[in-house]
């Protein structure tokens, strides 16, 4: 089974929207990898994601705002022969977005970017936030220009 290259737009889309979480790949000043699971949000070509206001993430984040972000979804062992251990595998797609963290600043961009991550898990998009939880939380874009996908047994 050989893994198929995703090379439309709209298949990586799929991929992403029908994910549950994603995965932020970073690296911190000494070149260590970071990597740590996100609640996000697509809309419009970028990826959002928000945070605490500070912690090692957040000052990675600062000094080298380069990130990969991993999504994938579908997982399924599969095989082709019950008694072959090598045969079997693991089914899934994937998709990875490189890009820059963008971080938002201003108080309603905020609001849209939280009112963005409520839409992928809810569906809902008539939220209502209090000043605190705008002023509390740090809101990050990730533009989506630079994505590969892959599948595997679909």
């Amino acid at each position: 089974m050989r893994v198929t290259i995703v090379k439309t737009l709209n298949e990586m889309i799929k991929i992403i929207i029908s994910s549950k979480i994603c995965f932020l790949s970073m690296a911190d000043e000494n070149g260590m990898p970071y990597n740590l699971p996100f609640n996000f949000g697509y809309q419009d070509n970028y990826i959002y994601l928000h945070s605490g206001l500070d912690g090692k993430k957040i000052d990675i984040l600062k000094n080298n705002p380069n990130v990969c972000i991993a999504f994938s979804n579908s997982e399924e062992l599969a095989y082709q022969s019950e008694k072959v251990a090598c045969s079997y595998f693991m089914r899934y797609k994937s998709v990875l977005v490189f890009g820059k963290v963008e971080f938002i600043e201003d108080y309603h961009e905020k609001e849209k970017a939280l009112g963005i991550v409520m839409k992928q898990y809810t569906g809902k998009e008539d939220f209502t936030y209090n000043t605190p939880s705008i002023n509390n939380v740090l809101c990050f874009r990730v533009s989506t220009e630079n994505m590969t996908g892959k599948m595997m047994g679909y």
